[in-house]
């Protein structure tokens, strides 16, 4: 598994070249240049500006641009951002930790109610509780996560009053204590709902039709004949086979999360990844959006190999070599 892994991560190496090589492209055929974001040329000199472009190499022909920036991106250098007037990695850094935050509130959500509803799915299909489960999980699937934001801010928000309706934590607190903490999970329940609610709904499902399916093989037949407990049959034969699937999602849901959140972060001014990706492209804020679009190439990559690398140990059978 050790040489499968490193030949997979040298493999990432000619792709990351090529992602970084659309993303630059990108960049620069998107409208106006990062001094069209802050700027004002009606109320500024021409001539400024035009310095200012040949300053930061704007007027240099695209290769060398390019060349330029990835060589600074590979040692860590993601550039300035135009609008927070630092550099990205620290605004990156200060932001990432609550995105994260959100994606493990929201991964830890989606796999506890999908495998209590898919397991009981699973084990008693066609009764009254699957049926109220499949209703829920197709609700869950037709409901876009903007209105469900929304509908989730209305309700357990401003009408019950359950839970905070924007930001990250409660700003009266001191941070490092408990209350910080206790604050932090209070604001997140709500945006990992709503983020893990088209998750939940499909991995029931996947996992409900995977245990009935996998029920009717011989396998189960043969270890019903030979005396095994029905909860042995279920949670060691039948469950280990059925959550193979499930296993193989996990690494994806690495950056289907982060990538979600963009429309979460934002429904919820949660102040993460996602908000911080809006605003940069308000701002035409080039250095931020190719740091957090090649950070999400990254996360797709590594999300395949973990999947892989979890396939492979969730199922003997399957050798990495």
């Amino acid at each position: 598994m050790l040489k499968y892994s490193l030949r997979r991560i040298l493999g990432m190496i000619p792709m990351l070249i090529l992602i970084s090589i659309v993303v630059f492209t990108l960049a620069k055929l998107m409208p106006g240049d990062a001094l069209s974001g802050e700027i004002d040329p009606t109320n500024t000199n021409p001539e400024y500006i035009e310095n200012m472009r040949e300053k930061l190499g704007y007027n240099d022909p695209y290769y060398k641009q390019y060349i330029r920036w990835i060589t600074d991106f590979a040692q860590g250098d993601f550039g300035k951002s135009v609008r927070y007037k630092t550099k990205v990695s620290s605004i990156i850094a200060e932001k990432l930790p609550n995105t994260i935050f959100l994606g493990v509130a929201s991964l830890v959500i989606t796999y506890i109610l999908a495998f209590i509803m898919g397991i009981y799915a699973g084990r008693k299909p066609y009764t009254l509780g699957d049926h109220a489960i499949g209703g829920f999980n197709y609700f869950g699937l037709a409901i876009p996560s903007f209105v469900a934001g929304v509908f989730a801010i209305y309700l357990f928000s401003f009408k019950l009053g359950w839970f905070p309706s924007n930001g990250s934590v409660d700003i009266m607190v001191q941070e490092g204590t408990l209350e910080y903490w206790l604050s932090r999970i209070h604001h997140v329940i709500l945006p990992a709902l709503v983020l893990g609610m088209l998750s939940t709904a499909s991995y029931t499902q996947f996992l409900r039709n995977d245990i009935i399916e996998n029920s009717r093989k011989d396998f189960v037949r043969t270890a019903k004949a030979k005396g095994t407990s029905q909860s042995k049959i279920y949670n060691v034969h039948i469950l280990r086979n059925s959550i193979i699937p499930l296993v193989t999602f996990l690494g994806f849901d690495i950056v289907s999360i982060i990538g979600g959140a963009v429309i979460t972060e934002t429904i919820f001014t949660y102040p993460g990844i996602g908000q911080l990706f809006l605003t940069s492209v308000q701002a035409r804020d080039y250095s931020v959006l190719m740091a957090i679009t090649m950070m999400f190439s990254c996360l797709v990559l590594v999300g395949n190999l973990v999947a892989d690398i979890l396939y492979g140990i969730v199922d003997p059978r399957i050798r990495l070599e």
